[in-house]
């Protein structure tokens, strides 16, 4: 059997090297790859103590195919996010919201053994997209959860549509830059003028730094925000520069409640949005988009070794990360 090199999550915090075998032929639609890059997501640190292998965020070329194999090929570089598998059959899945099947395996609920912190992975081709030509290996890491998260946020938007997005972390600067791509109007709200230059430069049109104010000005009512801090916002700062029947789409994982005025949200028909990683079919239009478009994320490499990958998770938790890490392999 082929042994491949893992990084585990371990009861300390800190990652470490091991290794997880799988058989020597493959089956069905299974494909072995080997892993080029790898992003560092915000959730990977939800499960640095957990003993399973790290990392969902993988980009790597294809080295064999499986019989079932039919769209992929050696050679082919490939990416895969935070779902893995689905049952392929029930109403999600032959509706394309296979993100809802109920036999969904998604990172940390299945395939324990591999993640993309890895030096080869085995994973079903029907989960596998191909990374466009003109999209290195490291820029396609990250575009693989975060890029996705925030693309699945922004379907069915219009470019008459005005987006805010608070935060401007590893989520919101992707948003920022797809959201102004699709024509619409960008307004950043981030609690300080730190990263106001940054923001515009990415492609917002206007910047509200929140950090002591009672009111906030807008000119022109927010029609979808999409909320990227890591800290729950103040509500009541934010909900009268919403328009009527805008929607709220809590990007974030946090196990927290989540908590807004009752009566501001009946009274203008504001929603509240659960938008989960992206289906398949808008994973695929998003590497499209992201290349078409030249959207990259901004990053820094780590090479993955266990010192490493301690040195860009702790980073990150710190939240001195300069908006996305990657590991790349030595």
């Amino acid at each position: 059997m082929p042994s491949f090199t893992v990084f585990k999550g371990h009861e300390s915090g800190n990652p470490v090297k091991s290794t997880t075998t799988k058989p020597d032929e493959l089956t069905g639609d299974y494909v072995r790859l080997r892993v080029t890059a790898s992003g560092v997501c915000g959730t990977d640190l939800h499960y640095r103590k957990a003993d399973m292998v790290l990392g969902h965020e993988g980009v790597g070329v294809v080295e064999e195919v499986g019989p079932g194999a039919r769209f992929l090929k050696k050679g082919d570089r490939v990416g895969w996010g935070y779902e893995v598998d689905s049952c392929g059959h029930c109403l999600e899945c032959l509706q394309g919201t296979e993100t809802f099947c109920s036999e969904r395996v998604m990172y940390a609920g299945g395939n324990l053994d591999q993640g993309s912190f890895a030096s080869h992975g085995i994973w079903r081709e029907a989960f596998l997209h191909k990374i466009p030509d003109s999209m290195s290996d490291i820029v396609a890491a990250p575009m693989q959860c975060g890029g996705a998260t925030v693309f699945s946020a922004l379907d069915g938007i219009k470019s008459s549509d005005t987006v805010g997005i608070i935060g401007i972390g590893g989520l919101g600067h992707l948003a920022i830059q797809f959201a102004a791509k699709m024509g619409c109007r960008v307004v950043v709200l981030s609690g300080s003028e730190r990263k106001r230059e940054e923001a515009m430069r990415l492609g917002a049109h206007e910047f509200i730094a929140t950090k002591g104010d009672t009111q906030l000005s807008i000119s022109t009512p927010i029609d979808r925000l999409l909320v990227t801090a890591a800290a729950p916002p103040n509500w009541d700062l934010l909900l009268p520069i919403l328009a009527p029947r805008a929607g709220i789409y809590p990007l974030t994982v946090n196990t927290g409640n989540f908590e807004i005025p009752y009566l501001t949200l009946i009274l203008n028909g504001i929603t509240v949005v659960g938008s989960l990683v992206a289906t398949r079919g808008l994973h695929r239009r998003m590497l499209d988009f992201a290349a078409l478009h030249q959207i990259e994320p901004i990053l820094e490499t780590f090479p993955m070794t266990e010192e490493k990958i301690k040195e860009a998770m702790d980073k990150l938790d710190r939240g001195e990360m300069n908006y996305r890490a990657v590991l790349v392999p030595e």
